[in-house]
This record gives structure tokens, sequence and C-alpha cells, in this order.
């Protein structure tokens, strides 16, 4: 449907501007379109029978069908600088030190740039919806594009976006 390369644009600019801590921002955006959302889609497919992992299937086929795909995620996000303990780690230090562990997304990362990131996936989210553009926040989907090199992001999520009769990522 024409629109949604917009919708997603416009999405992209919320995450950019949702507040951050300390105003500094470490969150990034990427909007996927025709043939980059088909590759993602078959990728999620592959991803799953390959690991096992649940649901990719299902996810991969709402990607499918979706008119666009923000990416959102976290590039080399440096602790807050609290001391707060909330990542796991008694100071900023320790868990600067163990940064750079590789499963699926690299981290462990600071709880305050994950905040972040989540104020940055609302405000997206609230964007597409107050334009009446039907939307799911996946985990899938960033894992995958992080897979496929699609981004080098430490974190990310992907929303992929429709306009149609009926939400077609929560027909479970």
């Amino acid at each position: 449907m024409q629109g949604m390369d917009m919708v997603a644009r416009l999405m992209a600019i919320s995450a950019t501007t949702a507040p951050k801590s300390r105003g500094e921002n470490f969150v990034e955006t990427r909007i996927l379109e025709g043939k980059d959302i088909q590759d993602l889609a078959q990728a999620m497919l592959a991803y799953g029978q390959r690991t096992g992992k649940k649901d990719f299937d299902r996810d991969s086929r709402g990607i499918a069908q979706a008119g666009a795909v923000l990416l959102v995620g976290l590039a080399h996000a440096r602790p807050l600088g609290l001391n707060c303990g909330a990542c796991g780690f008694a100071t900023c230090k320790d868990l600067a030190d163990a940064a750079g562990k590789v499963t699926e997304f690299v981290g462990p990362t600071c709880s305050f740039r994950l905040l972040d990131m989540g104020i940055a996936l609302g405000s997206a989210v609230k964007t597409a919806a107050m334009l009446n553009v039907d939307n799911r926040i996946m985990y899938r989907a960033g894992v995958t594009a992080r897979s496929m090199g699609l981004i080098d992001w430490d974190f990310a999520m992907g929303i992929p976006l429709s306009a149609t009769g009926k939400n077609i990522f929560f027909d479970r």
C-alpha cells in the first residue's frame, strides 16, 4: 500500500527524537522496503528452522505481508555512569569491561540505554497508531536482521507495518 514508506520515516523521526538518558542518542533506525522485506522474511524462516526457536515462522509470515519494516536498535551504547547496578554489575566500569558477548545480541547493555530504546520504540509505534497503521514490535525481526548483516547494531527490534482491513500481526 502506498504511504507506508512515509509512515516508516515519520516513525524513525519519532524514535530518534524520543527522550534519551543524559541526552545521548545511541538509537539507530533503518527502513526496509520491497525485496529487503522479502529477504528478511525468508531469513527469519530459515533462522527459526536452523536454531529450532519458536515462532520465527509465524512472524516471518507477518513480515512478508508488511508494506514496510522499521528496524530500531542500539549501537555502541556506553553505560550512563550512575553505578546503579540495574544491569547486574556493581559499577558501570564492570559492565563496560564485560561488554562484547555476542549471542543473538551484543551485551550486556546498560539498563538506562535499554530504557531509551524502549521509549524510542514506544514513540515509533505511537506515531504509527496515530496514523492508523497496524504494527507490532518483533524481537525476531531484529535478531534476524543482525544475523543477515542488514545492521551491525548491538540490539535491535523490527516493526512491520500494514494497512489492511484487519491487523495481520495479531491474527494468531
